[in-house]
């Protein structure tokens, strides 16, 4: 590898560079190879995994079968994110993606922030993904420790992410295919026995299957609104990794048209996947049956009574934390990048080997897999509540970071009289607003929480202590970083 510093941009009043062409020039290198199908495919493959298979029976616990307008609330906050990303990522993409727009659109600091708490929430997530691994093997494998199988299938995955973006393309593809085939099934089998076949999960249940079971047990709100609310805390979870599509969109063939097909067909999927799924299940197994020591799916295969059905779904919810897992080892990987390109990571994380993949940001971002590799064998019954936890602060500071990234982005481009854009997020300015407004009042609620009390303990250190380090070291160059290109050898 060869190093070559780029010359400063000329600046504008406020300091920031006049256009962002130099954030796209200084993050060259990855190989732009991804289809529009694959970037399709990896969005769903980040958002449909543990947050669904396993978290949705946290959900359910804290909220009964009032999670449905939870998961209701979160999508509305999905749609609308995905909304402002796309917008600005047609606009701009780069494997920077959310942390070089709020770098350019609102200052360095927030770049630097946003970049760091990203890496960090996805590199937990990560870890979340295999301590939930631990779980799913225990099905077939009770006797054996969780953190063989942590550290057996991590190596696997961190070498597919080590090879190249096609083969992590190909695989995710796979593996994302599986999972919506799963849930299709899941769903025409869950239809035929709530509307046709009631009676044929009595024994199991101890009631028929049907809608009655929203009513039953408390109430359609057993929990109160409260109970509701916060259950939209673990929805924002389940749903995070859609933001994806604006990282990858910096290894898209064509990423215009990659991002807004993507966007459009992920929402839909997303929205229907979740809320049917959810709707179908507690018709057929009552809130209360829901539990956190294995999967709600493979719960209701057990209450169907279809032979080795339960397996199969199993090995379904398995392969969804593999794929969320490789997505996320993807996506934490490129930003780590991103921070090094930009100066705010060592130099070496900035560089590519010779199939284009940041090996040494890989390599890096696998902190999480080792963490939760810890967790797992010191407290193997809490280790995924705790790393669910402590890596939602992250994701939740993003999602609100982007709403207010976009705000910033529309008032400049309608300030500069640019040319109109590509794509345009509907409702601007009430609904980024709004966007911005839930997801600060979902962290707030966290405080109030027993079990994600810990996301605030672990997040406002972390803020105050990456702010800390920007501005008593990075502010003390000349303006903002300006940032390095590298070339290969």
């Amino acid at each position: 590898m060869t190093r070559t510093p780029q010359a400063p941009q000329s600046s504008s009043s406020s300091g920031k560079p006049r256009d962002f062409s130099h954030i796209t020039k200084r993050e060259q290198g990855l190989r732009r190879s991804l289809t529009a199908s694959q970037m399709a495919m990896i969005a769903i493959g980040g958002a449909i995994g543990t947050g669904l298979f396993l978290g949705s029976g946290f959900a359910i616990g804290f909220a009964g079968p009032s999670v449905l307008v939870s998961y209701a609330i979160g999508a509305l906050i999905a749609l609308m994110l995905m909304g402002c990303l796309a917008e600005m990522t047609v606009a701009h993409p780069t494997s920077g993606s959310f942390g070089a727009y709020a770098e350019h659109y609102i200052g360095p600091w927030a770049g630097f922030l946003v970049r760091h708490a990203y890496w960090s929430c996805i590199v937990l997530a990560v870890g979340t993904e295999v301590s939930a691994i631990a779980v799913y093997m225990k099905y077939w494998f009770p006797q054996v420790p969780g953190w063989y199988w942590v550290a057996g299938f991590s190596a696997a995955l961190v070498l597919v992410n080590a090879m190249s973006v096609n083969l992590f393309g190909a695989i995710e593809y796979g593996f994302s295919l599986i999972k919506i085939t799963a849930i299709v099934g899941f769903i025409l089998i869950g239809a035929y026995v709530v509307f046709v076949a009631p009676n044929s999960v009595a024994n199991a249940a101890h009631a028929p299957a049907g809608f009655a079971n929203y009513a039953a047990h408390g109430g359609f709100f057993p929990k109160g609104l409260w109970g509701m609310w916060v259950a939209v805390i673990i929805s924002i979870f389940s749903y995070l990794s859609i933001e994806m599509i604006a990282v990858a969109a910096g290894e898209a063939e064509n990423p215009e048209r990659a991002v807004t097909q993507a966007f459009r067909s992920t929402v839909v999927r997303l929205v229907l996947f979740y809320l049917l799924t959810l709707a179908l299940m507690l018709a057929i197994v009552p809130w209360t049956a829901a539990g956190q020591d294995e999967s709600p799916f493979v719960k209701v295969m057990q209450a169907i009574n279809i032979p080795g059905a339960a397996g199969v779904i199993n090995f379904v919810v398995l392969i969804a934390a593999l794929s969320s897992m490789n997505s996320q080892l993807y996506i934490t990987t490129r930003m780590m990048f991103s921070l090094s390109r930009a100066g705010y990571a060592p130099a070496r994380f900035g560089e590519v080997n010779r199939r284009g993949v940041p090996l040494a940001a890989l390599l890096l971002s696998t902190l999480g897999i080792a963490l939760a590799t810890l967790v797992n064998f010191l407290y193997p019954d809490s280790s995924f509540t705790f790393m669910m936890a402590i890596s939602m602060f992250g994701a939740m500071l993003t999602w609100m970071m982007i709403f207010v990234t976009h705000y910033f982005f529309r008032r400049a481009w309608r300030r500069e009289s640019r040319a109109p854009l590509a794509f345009r997020m509907w409702g601007f300015p009430w609904l980024t607003l709004l966007g911005a407004g839930l997801m600060a009042a979902i962290m707030v609620t966290t405080l109030f929480t027993g079990v994600f009390r810990m996301t605030m303990i672990f997040g406002v250190p972390f803020v105050v202590a990456v702010l800390l380090i920007y501005f008593l070291w990075y502010r003390k160059r000349d303006g903002a970083p300006q940032g390095r290109t590298m070339t290969q050898s």
